[in-house]
C-alpha cells in the first residue's frame, strides 16, 4: 500500500495495490503491521457500514473528549467525496480540510486522525460506506460542524439545492460556536 500525505500533518490517503485478472481482483484492504508502520499505533475496535443515495451528505460529525475516534474510511460500492476538517484549537492546520474521492474504482481509504470532524457526500446513485473506528461510539460525546458553514469554505461537488442531510445535522453549530479539541 501506499501512504499518501495531504495538506493537513496526520491525514493520509491510503491506496492499496490491486493485482486484477480475467477472475476479478484482489488486495489488501488493511494490514496492521504495515497500517503502524505509516500511521503509528492504532487499536481500531468497531468497524461500520451505512448504505446512502446520491446527494446524502452524512456529518461533518466527531466523538468529544476521552471518546474521540481515529476513522479508516472506505467504500466498497459507489462513489463519495470524504472530508476531514481538523478541530483542534493548537493546530496550524485548526479550521481546514482535506477532500479526497473515494470510490470501489480507485479502493483508496483515508485515515482520519483523533480531532477531526468527518463527513461524506455521496455522488453516486448509491454508496455502501465503511470504516473503522478506535472508540465506542459514545451517544453522550457527540459533536459536530455545519456542513454548509461559509468559515469551513467547503466546495461541495453538488449543488446545496440537491444535498440531502439529517435534521440533526442542520442543526450542528457552525465552526466559532462548536466544541474544540485543545
Amino acid at each position: 500500500m501506499e501512504y499518501i500525505e495531504t495538506a493537513i500533518n496526520g491525514v493520509l490517503v491510503i491506496e492499496p495495490r490491486v493485482f486484477d485478472d480475467s477472475r476479478g481482483y484482489f488486495f489488501e484492504a488493511w494490514k496492521k503491521e504495515e497500517f503502524c508502520q505509516h500511521v503509528g499505533p492504532v487499536d481500531f475496535v468497531q468497524d461500520n457500514e451505512s448504505k446512502s443515495s446520491f446527494g446524502v451528505l452524512r456529518g461533518l460529525h466527531f466523538q468529544k473528549g476521552e471518546c474521540s475516534q481515529a476513522k479508516l474510511v472506505r467504500v466498497i460500492k459507489g462513489k463519495v467525496v470524504d472530508v476531514a476538517v481538523d478541530m483542534r484549537r493548537s493546530s496550524p492546520t485548526f479550521g481546514q480540510h482535506v477532500m479526497v474521492e473515494l470510490s470501489e474504482d480507485n479502493k483508496r481509504q483515508f485515515f482520519i486522525p483523533k480531532g477531526f470532524a468527518h463527513g461524506f457526500l455521496v455522488l453516486s446513485p448509491e454508496a455502501v460506506f465503511t470504516y473503522k473506528v478506535d472508540f465506542p461510539y459514545a451517544p453522550q460525546a457527540e459533536g459536530g460542524v455545519r456542513w454548509d458553514d461559509p468559515q469551513l469554505a467547503i466546495d461541495w461537488p453538488i449543488s446545496p439545492e440537491q444535498v440531502q442531510t439529517s435534521e440533526k445535522d442542520m442543526k450542528l453549530p457552525f465552526l466559532k460556536e462548536a466544541y474544540i479539541f485543545d
